[in-house]
């Protein structure tokens, strides 16, 4: 499963990057404003301190059709054919997908999707990833979890040449979820992240090993010092 970082500050991604594999960057509009920078910029510095084999998503932000073909070559210009172009499932995001397609704008996501049926539409007009919003969902009164497990059922069912990139989670328990079900992809905010392996009792053990073999070498030796 693929694990990306859903965020846009430059110095978390990087320290984030220092701590943990991880396989990308996903964007959204709402997620750049919190930098407050020019958006482009930004999607830029990420693109230059990601490994060049990461994966970086970028949402478009036009509303119909043709003005969503000119963006998405905008983006794939200034920031490289690598790159993710995010679309949203809507009327006009359909018919784009099924275009971008034509043209071999192939590096496509789906996005701001609620049902398994959004998804599945958005595979069969050309989407590489379709991004459900787990935690969204769950707060509409449906489970986001069976949402996104039933889109992975259905692409492996009917030979979709797409994967599920689960976006919105609250916690880690959300995320393991989905790696046991065999989900392709999944998107977090950094807190989300870090609590996927950080946990107390890995700390207090460890303290009690540091303390165990100061009691025998004295502190702040190590056992290249035996």
């Amino acid at each position: 499963m693929l694990v990306l970082i859903d965020h846009a500050d430059v110095e978390e991604i990087k320290a984030l990057y220092e701590e943990y594999p991880y396989d990308g960057v996903t964007t959204n509009p709402s997620i750049l404003k919190k930098v407050g920078k020019n958006p482009m910029q930004v999607l830029k510095e990420i693109r230059r301190v990601i490994p060049q084999q990461a994966d970086l998503h970028v949402q478009l932000v036009s509303l119909e059709k043709e003005a969503m073909l000119k963006e998405a070559q905008h983006i794939w210009d200034e920031l490289g054919k690598a790159t993710y172009v995010k679309v949203p499932v809507t009327a006009e995001g359909f018919k784009a997908i099924a275009a971008m397609h034509v043209k071999g704008i192939t590096n496509i996501t789906a996005t701001a999707i609620y049902t398994a049926m959004q998804a599945f539409m958005a595979a069969k007009a050309g989407a590489r990833y379709t991004a459900p919003y787990v935690n969204r969902i769950d707060n509409l009164g449906a489970n986001g979890i069976e949402t996104a497990k039933a889109i992975h059922s259905m692409f492996h069912l009917h030979n979709l040449q797409a994967d599920v990139l689960a976006a919105s989670f609250k916690n880690s328990q959300q995320v393991l979820e989905l790696c046991k079900a065999g989900i392709g992809s999944v998107t977090a905010a950094p807190d989300v992240l870090r609590s996927l392996v950080q946990h107390d009792s890995t700390t207090n053990a460890v303290g009690v090993f540091t303390t165990d073999f100061y009691s025998l070498l004295g502190e702040g030796k190590t056992m290249v010092d035996c």
